[in-house]
């Protein structure tokens, strides 16, 4: 019985011993499992903050979406196999497949993952992406036809920024079931807190941008700044206007290139200007019948700030006041309206040109004159003498003359321009004014003539002196322009206030082209209205808004045959303003005008 006992103890014993023995085997196993998934879960993590930190590193503030994706797809290899790495990233003008090849597939291979990017790409996008849109980069190792094997093991990842998709990101092997879930967990959040990252930084961008925005939309000058892949950043309200794209509601720099025409290459200056990192000024350009002054220059981080430097649009570069070392961000293009300086630089000329062509004549006349009195011939008879006296004195008054009308117009301008109101008799005034232009109308063979409303006041408040400018001045210049056998008319009247100034007129029996104009004569308060009609060659309406511009008369002296310096509509609008009323014209080409002005009273 003891035997039995002592066998059954040692039995029970070893039975004991074998299952301790498979319970610390199986908790070794089990630790060593577990450690182990630990320590690929330490190894996922550790290879989390290292691609992060990486993308800190490597692409800091940037909005690249292609830089950033080829961070990720660069530091894959440390912590999963693939055959090869691709994305397909949406990019301004084009969509860009680039796939890294880790092993040797054959073309088949590419174009099958390739055409699995396309369209979960196009699902992302809900829409058709063509073939021919898609640009392929192929690197790594090379393609060889002898290898086979399609894809087996696979997986896309999305990349959205904010609300809209920007690529994809893909994994392939051509091993099946390769792929675990938590593999795909750790590069989704990979890829999602790069996207998040970026997402906010374009909040950032878009604020400033607003703010840049709202601050160069009130800069008179065209104003367009692109990212260095020459993406619209910022275009102000002057130049959409001035290139005739306010209604774009998205803008490309296709679109400017477009609308330029040709006249400049802002992309290839954009390309220089940044290649280079140099100020280009073009000196005159006609961009829709407008001159412009245009400078490209590159756009830098920082301005200069160091204070002992002086301030200075350009450093040693030649760049806008930026440091010699920093990365060209991007350029921008400034557009400056310098039509009406070449305007001016025009009239100037036309000034210039005017005054030689209105001093000449009297000049060579009183040299003449001069240069044969001193001969001592002129003695022998005193009537020429008298003659070339007279000569001498008609000349000299027609420069003090020219002198006189350059004296007023810079008094009107200048503001300076005085009114002595006084009782005026308007008949006497306009008799008076036609008896002095009589001998030079009918030398002209042109009837003169004067046609006076009979309710008008015997006198008037005005100043005579300044009213017998306005009349001089309109009946000269119908005289100049109304060819031998036409006629010129002096009219006035008393305007009551609120009244039709056609219908007083029709009502008169008046022959003039107030009644044919576009002109609304209904608004005027009670005054004296004079006008001169004539028969004469009549006036463009293109050109009647700056009629009585003394610039705009100079220019048409210049290149007139008919004499005069043209000065004289200007000072008679100096006049009328300065009586508080207005000036202007109606006029049919080929029939006449009728030049008019209202005097308050």
């Amino acid at each position: 019985m003891n035997y039995f006992d002592n066998q059954t103890a040692i039995l029970l014993a070893a039975v004991a011993a074998l299952i301790l023995g498979s319970l610390y085997c199986w908790q070794i196993f089990y630790l060593r499992d577990k450690f182990k998934r630990r320590e690929e879960e330490i190894k996922r993590h550790l290879y989390e903050l290292t691609i992060l930190k990486e993308l800190g590193d490597r692409v800091g503030y940037s909005l690249n979406i292609p830089n950033i994706i080829d961070v990720i797809c660069g530091s894959l290899n440390q912590f999963i196999k693939f055959s090869a790495v691709a994305s397909l990233v949406v990019e301004p003008d084009k969509i860009v497949f680039k796939i890294n090849l880790a092993e040797p597939v054959a073309k088949e291979f590419v174009a099958e993952v390739r055409e699995r990017m396309r369209q979960s790409l196009g699902a992302l996008l809900n829409k058709t992406i063509p073939q021919r849109q898609i640009k392929e980069v192929i690197s790594g190792a090379v393609l060889a036809e002898e290898f086979k094997e399609p894809v087996r093991s696979f997986f896309n990842i999305p990349l959205v920024i904010g609300d809209q998709a920007a690529g994809v990101l893909t994994i392939a092997h051509t091993q099946a079931g390769l792929y675990r879930e938590e593999d795909m967990t750790i590069l989704y959040k990979i890829v999602q807190q790069a996207s998040r990252a970026v997402t906010r930084l374009q909040e950032v961008v878009r604020a400033e941008q607003r703010k840049l925005n709202a601050m160069v939309s009130s800069i008179t000058e065209g104003i367009v700044m692109t990212d260095r892949d020459y993406k619209i950043v910022v275009a102000n309200p002057a130049v959409l206007q001035a290139l005739g794209l306010t209604n774009q509601p998205e803008l490309s720099i296709f679109d400017f290139i477009d609308n330029l025409e040709g006249k400049f290459d802002i992309r290839g200056k954009l390309e220089q200007s940044i290649r280079f990192d140099k100020i280009i000024p073009e000196r005159e350009v006609m961009i829709r019948d407008k001159f412009w002054q245009i400078i490209v220059a590159p756009v830098h981080p920082h301005a200069q700030t160091d204070a002992e430097t002086p301030p200075s649009f350009l450093n040693s570069n030649g760049n806008l006041g930026v440091g010699v070392n920093e990365e060209v961000l991007g350029g921008v293009v400034i557009f400056h309206d310098v039509t009406e300086e070449k305007k001016l630089t025009q009239m100037r000329e036309d000034f210039t040109s005017m005054m030689v062509h209105e001093l000449r004549s009297p000049l060579t006349g009183i040299k003449k004159a001069t240069e044969f009195m001193q001969t001592g011939n002129i003695s022998a008879n005193p009537q020429s003498y008298g003659e070339y006296v007279k000569l001498i004195n008609a000349s000299a008054n027609e420069m003090l003359s020219l002198v006189n009308d350059l004296l007023e117009v810079a008094k009107i301008e200048a503001g300076g321009l005085a009114v002595k109101r006084e009782e005026v008799d308007v008949r006497q005034l306009i008799n008076e004014r036609i008896k002095f232009y009589r001998v030079i109308a009918q030398d002209a063979n042109i009837n003169l003539q004067a046609v006076v409303d009979d309710k008008l006041p015997s006198v008037v408040k005005a100043d005579p002196q300044r009213l017998a400018q306005i009349i001089n001045n309109f009946i000269s210049n119908g005289l100049k322009f109304t060819a031998a056998g036409g006629k010129v008319t002096v009219q006035a009247m008393l305007h009551q206030r609120r009244q039709d100034v056609r219908a007083e007129g029709k009502i008169l029996n008046w022959e003039w082209f107030l009644n044919k104009g576009k002109q609304s004569f209904k608004n005027f308060p009670a005054a004296l209205l004079l006008a001169v009609t004539d028969t004469g060659i009549g006036v463009a309406e293109a050109g009647r808004e700056q009629l009585f511009n003394k610039f705009k008369q100079i220019h048409s002296a210049a290149k007139s045959e008919i004499k005069g310096t043209g000065l004289g509509l200007s000072i008679a609008k100096g006049v009328a303003e300065a009586h508080g009323g207005v000036i202007g014209v109606e006029s049919t080409e080929g029939e006449g005008s009728t030049f008019y002005c209202f005097i308050p009273i």
